[in-house]
């Protein structure tokens, strides 16, 4: 008995040490690397945690002053007197909105009428409604005359027989709503929310404007995509936002009433749904406004989830709901609670979204955050038309909505076109404070405008970075190079991840150059350095085969929508995927200068497509990068953004997280090479890339060479390489760029 036993366990101990998994062989110096499972998803569900923990944290600020930080872009109207908050808070408001552009004034609104048809299109108990129109925002630009080119639209109830009004108000619907609706001419609005013909009846004069649908449709066979996101990405790249044209909508009847009345009477804005928030930045902004918002007051957490058009970029840790109704002078604000429209849009290319209506006792707690209590709750039934009182008549022939839906889209998608054509000069303008009288003063210049860029464009978290403590375990042993893979912290909950190439001829003592190698849109580490894989063409590791030791991490850009929700979530934060990503690559080039054969004066980037559009926003900010390359990316960015007349535009497609806040304003691609110069760039451009046509990449980079060769004199550390080919790394032109700026001698030299 005792052999066979001997035996079975002799076995048992062989089976075992079978299915033991090897032994992690770290890098020396570096702890092993024990995750298992996909890294990269890792990744992105940690920096998810971290987000919604800062959302969480964004807590009201009242009426407190913001913290001191960078200067702000482009505020209009004269600069808020020292000591005065509430001005300061409205003009930061305004600069978050994009409310930046003069509305004309006007002193009367213009009836709705042709040589067929008058205005008069309804008649209610005492009070008639006509079909308006009013001049808003004219031609973007100096010296232009001032030729209306933003109307708003909508409908006026006013007192019959000529009778004065006894007060005025704007009656704001939900976006899915139309006037029509809520005044009774045609069916679609209960009757609790007929609030204008309510106010009607009781004497006053009312405006109903049009907003801009959530009709979703088809754009150019591509993104499918409702007007209103269609509007908000253009105008969110230059500076502005959709609510923000239509609160400038609702502040011109204002204007206009305000001048008849000669500012001696409060003007009512009543908001519902879509409506209650333009209502609430209104009222925020104007203290000419007695508010009342319906459907629309709730804990803004959860803004992300809801249509991308509400996206203002730094809202939370400003202006909650709570810092918003705490804007609104003491008396003037009224808020009825619970209600709101439900919403589903799809998000079949474009943002999927979602409204489910507001929560009473989520908007309770809104109120005790804003330390005002429950005396702004109503009820709005005394605004509400009688039970027993008729729909108003039919007078004339009604206003065609989707033919003006279509104006209103088509007059603010052309004040877009126009300041797309006009940020190249206001960006020169911003720029001008840059001294290129010699190098020094240069360098010394330009860091204000890496402040902005960092705080007010990419956002940047006030986290310290954690120790680094580096885990690695090798994955690759190939003839003439080791590969590991590396974790590193960076916060609570955010790695960084990718792969270290190491050459095999390293000398006792030797300190190499490094090259960053960065993937593109969904792309891995692995992608960069085998299989061949579409545009990469194993160019990290042919660097490595070349002497240089490589790093290619993971960057956030993958699992499609799980990657591009982080975006929506950071945008309230005044944050981006690039507030992440930048701390990211300081963690990992700090740690990559601790290598002992490592050179941390040589570490230069080169990245591909999304990867291309690393190499314009990291290295202005990680100064540890020496160089940086920008492969099948580079163009005249805002264009490729903001235009709706360009077939290689984003407006199109189902990227719905690449448009970053006022660009337009601030820094296109030459005004980012700005921010890496002195040191070496270039850009490497395929002819038949699809990313932009040659003379777009031309004119823009000329801009660069400019700065470099004519301005500062040092034309030698800037080119760009066109070639015959596609979307994808040639790795001949860079390639000698990065053997010549990271002094490293070719193969045979």
């Amino acid at each position: 008995m005792f052999a066979p036993r001997v035996v079975w366990i002799a076995l048992l101990l062989h089976c075992m040490a079978g299915n033991t998994a090897p032994a992690v062989e770290p890098l020396p110096g570096t702890a092993p690397l024990e995750l298992e499972g996909d890294i990269a998803s890792q990744l992105v569900d940690g920096v998810d945690r971290f987000l919604l923990r800062k959302i969480e944290e964004a807590t009201p600020p009242g009426l407190q002053p913001r913290r001191a930080g960078p200067p702000r872009l482009r505020m209009r109207g004269p600069a808020p007197q020292p000591g005065n908050v509430m001005e300061a808070k409205r003009a930061r408001l305004e600069h978050i909105l994009g409310i930046r552009d003069d509305r004309l004034p006007f002193d009367a609104f213009e009836l709705r009428v042709t040589t067929r048809d008058g205005s008069l299109i309804g008649k209610g108990t005492n009070y008639e409604i006509h079909a308006i129109r009013w001049p808003v925002l004219g031609v973007p630009g100096p010296d232009w005359f001032d030729e209306p080119l933003v109307y708003g639209e909508g409908l006026l109830l006013i007192p019959d027989q000529g009778r004065k009004p006894i007060a005025d108000a704007v009656v704001i619907p939900d976006a899915d709503e139309t006037p029509e609706q809520v005044v009774g001419l045609v069916e679609g609005s209960p009757r609790e929310q007929q609030i204008a013909r309510g106010l009607a009846q009781l004497g006053m004069r009312v405006i109903v404007p049009t907003l801009i649908s959530r009709h979703e449709r088809q754009r150019r066979n591509r993104a499918k995509l409702s007007d209103r996101e269609y509007l908000h990405r253009a105008a969110f790249e230059l500076g502005r936002t959709l609510p923000g044209y239509e609160v400038q909508k609702v502040l011109a009847c204002v204007d206009c009433f305000d001048h008849e009345a000669s500012g001696k009477e409060k003007i009512a804005v009543i908001g519902y749904g879509e409506g209650g928030m333009i209502a609430l930045y209104a009222a925020a902004l104007d203290s000419r406004i007695e508010l009342t918002v319906s459907g629309y007051i709730d804990d803004r957490r959860n803004i992300w989830k809801q249509p991308v058009d509400r996206n203002i970029f730094g809202l939370l840790p400003e202006f909650s709901d709570a810092g918003l109704l705490g804007m609104v002078a003491q008396g003037q604000r009224f808020v009825e609670v619970g209600g709101g429209p439900i919403v589903t849009l799809a998000g079949s290319g474009g943002a999927a979204a979602e409204l489910r209506g507001t929560d009473r006792e989520s908007a309770l707690k809104v109120l005790d955050a804003a330390g005002i209590g429950r005396a702004p709750l109503v009820s709005l039934d005394a605004m509400r038309p009688k039970q027993d009182d008729p729909l108003p008549a039919i007078a004339g022939p009604l206003p065609d909505n989707d033919a003006r839906q279509e104006r209103q889209i088509a007059e603010i998608d052309r004040h877009n076109q126009w300041l797309l054509r006009e940020s190249e000069h206001v960006r020169k303008e911003f720029m001008n404070q840059l001294d290129t009288s010699s190098l020094e003063k240069y360098e010394a210049s330009v860091e204000p405008y890496r402040a902005i860029f960092a705080n007010e464009v990419i956002g940047r978290f006030d986290d310290p970075l954690l120790p680094a403590n580096p885990r690695s375990r090798k994955t690759y042993d190939k003839e003439k190079w080791t590969g590991y893979e590396v974790v590193l912290d960076v916060f609570p909950d955010v790695i960084a991840y990718g792969v270290l190439l190491v050459p095999k001829d390293l000398k006792e003592g030797e300190r190499r150059p490094v090259v960053v190698c960065q993937h593109g849109l969904e792309g891995r580490p692995k992608h960069v350095i085998e299989g061949d894989e579409g545009a990469y063409h194993d160019f990290a590791a042919k660097l490595c085969e070349r002497g240089f030791v490589v790093f290619a991490p993971q960057n956030l850009y993958i699992f499609e929508d799980r990657f591009r929700t982080l975006q929506r979530k950071a945008n309230p934060l005044g944050k981006t995927l690039f507030s992440i990503m930048v701390p990211q690559h300081q963690q990992i080039t700090d740690w990559l200068k601790t290598l002992p054969f490592v050179d941390g004066e040589r570490i230069g980037f080169y990245g591909l497509s999304y990867g291309g559009k690393s190499a314009m926003r990291i290295p202005a900010l990680v100064k540890n990068y020496c160089l940086s390359i920008c492969s099948a990316d580079f163009n005249e960015w805002v264009w490729k953004n903001a235009s709706t007349r360009s077939e290689y535009s984003y407006v199109w497609s189902g990227e719905y997280e690449i448009f970053e806040w006022d660009l337009g304003s601030t820094f296109n691609y030459a005004e980012m090479a700005a921010l890496i110069a002195p040191r070496p760039f270039m850009v490497e451009r395929g002819h038949f890339d699809g990313v932009a046509p040659d003379e777009a990449v031309a004119y823009e980079y000329a801009k660069v060479r400019h700065l470099y060769a004519a301005k500062l004199g040092i034309g030698d550390r800037t080119e760009i390489e066109f070639f015959v080919g596609p979307h994808t790394i040639n790795g001949q032109g860079t390639f000698d760029f990065l053997h010549r700026h990271l002094n490293w001698p070719k193969p045979g030299e």
